[in-house]
């Protein structure tokens, strides 16, 4: 199947339509187009696809923008609006019409409704035929119409698809479908192509939901003689149950996504492996998507969405981050999720602390988890766990070690030591003083190592801490 169209550079598009977030489906279409137009070293447009004026809202325009800014799919020049092009999709309309290749159809609801009730009954089709399809114009009544395109009646509609084949539909199955409504408004099926077209879109990139869509936008390509896009329809994503992917699988909206603690690279990285595949590798960085991404690779049937590979992927991208990268991507988490920010202290300090916090955490959450003892202040106040280490013994203990940690070296060899001559002093082993360590240091009963947390708190830090639990 084709992936160039004549040599043409490529351009590829989004085009959403802003009556509601931008919804983790709609993102891996974005992070394809995107791939794709990076790839061949193209240009990747964003279309706002906002003729539906009663559904349309300027929150959910600004939250398309937000949710492919997080993923870092940045677009081409000022995205598009397509209802501020209305008087151009007119226009085509009107050419349309004057070539014959369109018609005034006079026909009201009513009449056909009763065309679709008298065809029902005799077990006819249902789709509707207007009379005015051939119609002079020195016939037409002086009533309201609409433009309807005068689509071939025999024969069969062929689409070559880079991602589904080739695809055959009978044109005796296709409608003569509104182009033009009473009011004089363009509909959906004429404003995309000739956005598309105006746009200069080589590829179009989209679910297979609009395959229909392709045969019948297509016939208006070919009538007006316009190169055709090459088109590639990806399946759907589904659910582990293998359903349409809902709320119930965890389908959220890109910015519940970035609130729950997702790395953005881990979200790229795993939204590129929902249908498409370099092999046989998980994990790769984005600059390795552009370099292998093709709609050859794109499989034919439905991805599922996985959660625990989500969040296993997130926690791969993290591990191997830049530390100031990471607290970057920490202080937009928190303000994502609606989170006290932090102090530039806390910032500096959590950068780092950073090397012995990434590994293993999946989230953010996890991670911040994990940065408590960098994040708190004295007196730090143990939880339930870390408390219940913290007794008559255990304080005895912590309080014999401060004065072995005044004049020692601050390194990691040193500090292991240290604590482990002082456990086999006391007739105990080094893991068993982690746990009162842990909770005089963090207050938590699960943090980084004890030493990783010496070396980042420092000597005066540390004995205070270690001071006040002992006391």
């Amino acid at each position: 199947m084709p992936e160039s169209s004549a040599d043409r550079p490529v351009v590829t598009r989004f085009a959403p339509s802003p009556t509601g977030y931008l919804h983790i489906g709609g993102a891996r279409t974005a992070l394809f187009n995107w791939l794709f137009a990076r790839h061949h070293g193209g240009k990747f447009l964003l279309r706002i696809e906002d003729t539906d004026r009663q559904r349309s809202t300027p929150e959910a325009t600004e939250a398309i923008f937000e949710g492919l800014t997080w993923l870092g799919l940045d677009w081409d020049g000022d995205a598009v609006s397509q209802f501020a092009r209305a008087g151009r999709h007119a226009e085509v309309a009107q050419v349309m019409l004057d070539a014959g290749y369109a018609y005034k159809c006079f026909s009201t609801q009513a009449e056909i409704e009763a065309f679709r009730e008298a065809a029902k009954a005799e077990g006819r089709s249902t789709l509707f035929r207007s009379p005015w399809r051939d119609v002079t114009p020195d016939k037409h009544p002086e009533k309201p119409f609409v433009v309807r395109l005068k689509a071939p009646r025999s024969g069969e509609t062929v689409i070559d698809d880079a991602v589904q084949g080739r695809v055959r539909v009978k044109n005796e199955q296709l409608d003569d479908m509104i182009l033009l409504r009473s009011n004089g408004t363009p509909t959906y099926m004429l404003a995309v192509v000739v956005d598309d077209f105006d746009m200069g879109v080589t590829h179009v990139i989209r679910g297979d939901d609009h395959l229909t869509n392709a045969a019948r936008q297509c016939q208006i390509w070919r009538l007006m003689g316009w190169d055709e896009p090459v088109w590639a329809h990806i399946p759907l994503i589904h659910g582990e149950d293998g359903k349409k992917l809902s709320k119930r699988h965890g389908a959220l909206s890109v910015q519940e996504y970035q609130a729950a603690g997702f790395s953005a690279a881990g979200v790229r990285n795993y939204l590129a492996r929902l249908g498409w595949s370099h092999g046989n590798e998980e994990f790769f960085t984005t600059e390795e998507a552009v370099e292998w991404f093709d709609l050859g690779a794109v499989k034919r049937s439905p991805a599922r969405f996985d959660t625990a590979k989500l969040a296993k992927l997130s926690g791969a991208h993290i591990a191997v981050a830049d530390d100031a990268a990471l607290v970057a991507e920490v202080l937009e988490y928190l303000q994502a999720s609606g989170q006290p920010d932090l102090t530039d202290d806390q910032g500096l300090a959590l950068q780092s602390a950073m090397y012995c916090l990434k590994d293993r955490a999946k989230t953010f959450g996890e991670l911040l988890e994990k940065a408590h003892f960098i994040l708190t202040s004295r007196p730090i106040e143990p939880d339930g766990d870390a408390a219940k280490e913290l007794g008559s013994v255990s304080r005895r203990i912590l309080a014999e070690l401060t004065p072995h940690l005044q004049t020692a070296s601050w390194d990691r060899d040193t500090l292991e030591g240290i604590v482990s001559a002082h456990a086999a002093e006391n007739g105990t082993k080094m893991g068993k003083l982690a746990g009162p360590l842990r909770a005089a240091l963090a207050g938590r009963a699960v943090s980084p190592s004890v030493f990783d947390m010496m070396l980042v708190l420092g000597r005066e830090e540390t004995i205070a801490r270690l001071e006040d639990a002992a006391s």
